[in-house]
């Protein structure tokens, strides 16, 4: 068993944890002990599929899309590190899973002839229920490439979990994210390339929605994506220093 899983495996029950998978990666384990997983990138399909030595994987795979049963995957966007086509498949296989898609992820679906009734479209605006979790779909700004791409606030036990998915700054749109409380962990990218936030972007916004926690993400996987967590934490020092951040390791879990 992969490491990721065994820390899975021994988050204490009773308790909402968060566990970091690398890139944009992340899952949660309800109280309960229900799994989600976000933009999980288990595989080496991007470095294959784009055939460019800056896509190819830098961080170890540290989960098998066999270890678990999740009960639900989102997939922000069709990009390959979020909508891994390779492990999607697998993670699917087990006849029970379900998947919530930006409807962009439609066309990779048909190409891997796997629709079922399992799978649901979802679009900013959205409400979807899916055992212990409660996930709403918000709005990004991943630009032309992903027009259709959406970001996710994950309420489960009580917690909020906002995953920003891949977006440039929109401070306009501060309000939509707040409409549903405060989050209690902001997870957002700071790479600063493909449309995406960098380091001092994610300090703003994270100083426009002052979440209980901040966890950069999208950075480390690939050599072409950019992002130092290392700036980060001076800009979150310098433009909001009373707001609590955390740097998640690739397979680190920390409880909500």
């Amino acid at each position: 068993m992969n490491i990721l899983a065994q820390k899975i495996l021994a988050a204490p029950h009773g308790k909402t944890a968060l566990f970091s998978a690398g890139q944009a990666g992340f899952i949660i384990k309800s109280a309960s002990g229900q799994l989600l997983g976000i933009d999980l990138y288990l595989s080496d399909c991007v470095e294959r599929l784009e055939a460019h030595m800056g896509f190819k994987r830098l961080l170890p795979r540290i989960l098998s899309p066999y270890d678990f049963d999740f009960d639900c995957l989102i997939a922000t966007h069709p990009h390959f590190d979020h909508f891994d086509f390779d492990s999607v498949p697998e993670l699917m296989s087990n006849g029970r899973t379900r998947l919530f898609a930006s409807v962009e992820c439609e066309a990779l679906v048909d190409r891997l002839q796997m629709t079922n009734d399992r799978i649901t479209y979802v679009k900013p605006g959205d409400t979807c229920e899916c055992g212990d979790f409660r996930l709403h779909f918000v709005s990004c700004d991943h630009g032309e490439g992903a027009p259709d791409a959406v970001g996710v606030i994950a309420e489960a036990d009580g917690r909020l979990i906002y995953e920003a998915g891949d977006t440039c700054l929109r401070l306009d749109r501060a309000e939509e994210y707040l409409s549903f409380g405060v989050p209690d962990v902001m997870i957002a990218p700071i790479n600063g390339a493909f449309g995406n936030m960098n380091e001092e972007d994610c300090a703003r916004f994270a100083a426009a929605l002052s979440p209980k926690l901040t966890v950069p993400c999208h950075y480390g996987m690939f050599a072409s994506h950019g992002g130092n967590p290392g700036l980060f934490m001076k800009k979150m020092e310098k433009i909001c220093p009373e707001l609590p951040y955390t740097l998640m390791t690739q397979g680190e879990a920390i409880i909500i």
